[in-house]
């Protein structure tokens, strides 16, 4: 693609000139309109297909992990395992990290729901995901939504910006109380270290922009095994079974 000044595509220039366009009231009329929609239609499908799917947890992660690696076969043995105790499994529906527990999921014939995201490249719907639980969606927030309302649990896996996103989202929903301290487990204790020392260091202890009970919304844990025992654990103290 030709590239436009300051390493901008014409693409996005075009939508950064686009934003600074005065437009009539009708233009505006008519594009809100459709947005409006647009939106309501997203959140309609997607209540009707998830209302009934019963306890699930939501698995993030990497579009770009490869099959052979050792993330993602954790990822798999994870959506497996859960299959196994009760949980039905929630991704983002497409490669990589997603793919994986999806696999794990349908491999023990559970619950594989993919909420898919259309995006100009990575993203494509795997082939593990159940027929009748793929969900397209054009709006990165109504599509959190979907995954904050239907998931008793959240498993984070590596990933990029979009799996900080979906990671953060979640603390911050039940941080401020707008969900349920529903158990959120970190995977790898290599990746995640880092960025959990500077949480410590930096926005508690330096800044004071959280407080230290903050650091308990999450769990880090190394294997398959551990994360789903966060999850099961914090059910049995509410005498809780996912298997109903």
């Amino acid at each position: 693609m030709t590239k436009a000044k300051n390493n901008l595509s014409q693409e996005d220039e075009k939508k950064i000139r686009e934003a600074f366009k005065n437009k009539d009231w009708n233009e505006l009329k008519s594009q809100n309109s459709w947005m409006i929609f647009k939106v309501m239609s997203e959140f309609v499908e997607g209540f009707e297909k998830l209302d009934k799917i019963g306890p699930c947890v939501s698995i993030f992660g990497s579009a770009r992990t490869p099959e052979d690696h050792v993330e993602y076969k954790k990822a798999e043995e994870i959506g497996a395992k859960l299959v196994r105790h009760g949980y039905g499994v929630i991704t983002g529906g497409g490669p990589g990290i997603m793919e994986a527990g999806n696999k794990g999921a349908h491999s023990e014939g559970g619950k594989s729901v993919g909420l898919n995201i259309e995006l100009p490249f990575e993203q494509h719907n795997n082939i593990y995901i159940d027929s009748d639980k793929i969900i397209d969606f054009d709006y990165f927030f109504v599509r959190k939504v979907m995954f904050v309302k239907y998931s008793q649990g959240f498993i984070v896996m590596p990933g990029g910006f979009g799996t900080l996103d979906e990671l953060f989202e979640a603390i911050t929903l039940i941080q401020t109380k707008k969900i349920g301290a529903f158990p959120i487990v970190l995977v790898g204790k290599d990746f995640w270290c880092g960025l959990v020392d500077w949480i410590k260091e930096v926005l508690l202890v330096k800044y004071s922009n959280i407080s230290p009970k903050d650091m308990d919304l999450f769990h880090i844990v190394e294997t398959p095994s551990e994360a789903v025992q966060v999850v099961d654990k914090f059910y049995s103290q509410y005498m809780l079974s996912p298997n109903f």
